[in-house]
C-alpha cells in the first residue's frame, strides 16, 4: 500500500517538474522573441533613415544626370563646340548612367511603372527587387526557363507531325492540337510576364521583343479557335495546321540557338530562324487566298506571323548596329578606363 502510494507520489513529482520546464521554456522564449523584435524594429529604423538619405543623394544624381544631358545636347549644336570634348562628357554621364541603373543604387530610385500586361495579371504589387543579387536571380531564373521551354517547343510539334503519319493516318486529332496550342498560350504569356518583371529590374530588353510576345499570345489565342476538320481530304483541310506546327519547329530550334548561342552574338543564325517566320506567314495567306483553307484565323496567324518577322529582322539589324558601335568605342578609349563598362545587352 505504501509503495503505491510512494509511486504515485513520484510520477506527481515528475510531472510537476515537466511542467515547470514547460513554463520556464515558454517564458524564455518569449523574452527572446521580444528582445529580438526590439533589436529588429531598431535596425529597420535605423535602416531606413539611411535609406532615405541615400533616396534623396540618388534622386538628385538622376536629376543632374538628365539636366547634364540636356545641356549637352543643346550646347553640342554649336559649331564652335569640341566634338572631341562632347565624347568624352557622353562616356562620364554614360558611366553615371549605368552605375545608377545597373548598380546596387537601382534600388533606391522609384520604381518603373509596371504597365498594363503585369497590372492586369498581378495588379498593383510592386516587383521590383531591391537587392542586385535577387535581379540577377531572377534573370539566371528567365534564361533557364528558357531553355527548358525551348526543347518542348521543338519536340510537341516534332512529336505530333511523327503521330499523323506513323498512328493517325495522316489526320490530326482535335485534342492533341488544340493541348499544345493552349500550352503555347501559357508559355507565351509566361514569358511575357516574366520579361515585363525584368524590365522592371532594369533589365536592358528591347521594347519589340515584349511585343512580339503579345502578338505570339493573339496568335495562340486565335489558334484556339481554329477548327481542326477531320476526314475526307485531310491533306488540304489540315494543311494550316501542318504549316503551323511546322514553324512552330523552326521557331525551337531558334530558341535553341538563340539560348545557346546568345552570349556568342551568333544573331545571323537566330535571324535566319526568325525569318522562317515570314515564309511560313506567307504560305498561310497563300492557302487562304487560293480557298484551299477559308477560315479567318488562318488570315490572321500569317499576318502575325509576318508581323513578327519583319519586327525580328528590323531589331536584330538595330542590336547588331548598337553593338559594332559599342565595340567601336570601346576600342577607341584604352582598356582601363573602359573594361569595367557593361555591354549592352538587347537580348530576348
Amino acid at each position: 500500500m505504501s509503495d503505491n502510494a510512494d509511486g504515485g507520489g513520484g510520477a506527481d513529482h515528475a510531472q510537476n517538474s515537466d511542467q515547470r520546464l514547460l513554463i520556464y521554456e515558454a517564458s524564455r522564449v518569449s523574452d527572446v522573441a521580444r528582445e529580438l523584435q526590439d533589436s529588429a524594429s531598431d535596425l529597420i529604423s535605423r535602416t531606413w533613415k539611411e535609406e532615405q538619405s541615400l533616396r534623396q543623394r540618388a534622386l538628385a544624381l538622376d536629376s543632374d544626370i538628365r539636366r547634364l544631358q540636356s545641356s549637352l545636347c543643346s550646347a553640342s549644336k554649336s559649331p564652335s563646340f569640341d566634338s572631341k570634348l562632347t565624347e568624352k562628357i557622353e562616356e562620364d554621364i554614360y558611366r553615371a548612367k549605368c552605375l545608377l541603373s545597373d548598380g546596387d543604387v537601382a534600388s533606391l530610385l522609384p520604381s518603373k511603372d509596371h504597365g498594363r500586361f503585369l497590372n492586369m495579371f498581378l495588379g498593383p504589387i510592386n516587383v521590383r527587387a531591391t537587392r542586385k543579387e535577387v535581379r540577377l536571380k531572377v534573370k539566371e531564373e528567365y534564361n533557364s526557363y528558357r531553355d527548358r521551354t525551348a526543347f518542348l517547343f521543338l519536340l510537341f510539334p516534332s512529336m505530333l507531325l511523327f503521330l499523323r503519319s506513323w498512328i493517325w493516318d495522316g489526320c490530326f486529332p482535335a485534342l492533341p492540337v488544340q493541348l499544345y496550342q493552349a500550352w503555347l498560350l501559357f508559355l507565351y504569356t509566361s514569358l511575357a510576364l516574366r520579361e515585363n518583371i525584368l524590365r522592371v529590374n532594369g533589365s536592358d530588353i528591347r521594347p519589340w521583343w515584349v511585343y512580339h510576345h503579345y502578338c505570339a499570345i493573339l496568335m495562340a489565342l486565335v489558334s484556339l479557335t481554329w477548327e481542326i476538320k477531320g476526314k475526307p481530304d485531310c491533306a488540304n483541310k489540315q494543311k494550316g495546321v501542318q504549316l503551323f506546327l511546322v514553324w512552330a519547329i523552326m521557331q525551337g530550334i531558334a530558341m535553341l540557338l538563340q539560348n545557346r548561342y546568345q552570349r556568342q552574338r551568333l544573331y545571323t543564325r537566330i535571324a535566319l530562324g526568325k525569318g522562317f517566320e515570314a515564309y511560313v506567314g506567307m504560305l498561310l495567306l497563300r492557302t487562304a487566298f487560293v480557298g484551299v483553307i477559308s477560315e479567318w484565323q488562318v488570315v490572321v496567324c500569317g499576318v502575325l506571323l509576318v508581323v513578327m518577322a519583319v519586327g525580328n529582322f528590323a531589331n536584330t539589324v538595330e542590336t547588331l548596329m548598337a553593338k559594332s558601335r559599342f565595340k567601336a568605342m570601346k576600342r577607341s578609349k584604352s582598356k582601363n578606363d573602359f573594361d569595367q563598362l557593361p555591354s549592352p545587352t538587347y537580348f530576348r
